[in-house]
C-alpha cells in the first residue's frame, strides 16, 4: 500500500507520468522493457529491483520502486507491484533509512505466496 499511497499524493502531472511509463511496462516484457530513462533497473543491493523516474519542474525527483513477480502462484503473467515510492530534492539521494524500509516491504511481500494482490 505505501507505493500506491503515494502515487496519489503526487502532483496529476507526475502522476500521470508515472501511469503512462506502469502501463507500457505493464504491456511489455518489464524486465527487457527500455523505459528512456523513466525505468530503470536497479544494482548492488537493489539488484532484482526497478525504480520509475519522474523529475518535475526541475525542483524534486519522484520515484516508484517496483518488483517484477514471476513467482506469484495462481498469476498467468508476472507481476508488476509498486511497492513504494519517494521523493527527494533536485540532486540529492534518499537516505539509506529510505532504502531499509523499502527491502523490509519486498521482504514482507515476498513472504507470503499466493500474494495479496490490492
Amino acid at each position: 500500500m505505501p507505493g500506491r499511497e503515494y502515487l496519489r499524493s503526487c502532483p496529476t502531472e507526475v502522476r500521470i507520468k508515472f501511469q503512462t511509463t506502469l502501463i507500457a511496462v505493464a504491456k511489455g516484457p518489464p524486465k527487457k522493457f527500455t523505459g528512456g530513462g523513466r525505468w530503470e533497473a536497479m544494482h548492488g543491493e537493489l539488484t532484482g529491483w526497478f525504480e520509475v523516474r519522474v523529475d518535475f519542474a526541475r525542483t524534486s525527483h519522484h520515484r516508484l520502486f517496483c518488483l517484477v513477480d514471476t513467482e506469484a502462484i495462481g498469476q498467468s503473467r508476472p507481476l508488476l507491484v509498486v511497492v513504494h515510492g519517494g521523493t527527494k530534492a533536485y540532486g540529492t539521494v534518499f537516505k539509506k533509512r529510505f532504502y531499509d524500509q523499502l527491502t523490509e516491504l519486498g521482504d514482507e511481500y515476498h513472504s507470503r505466496n499466493p500474494r495479496s494482490i490490492a
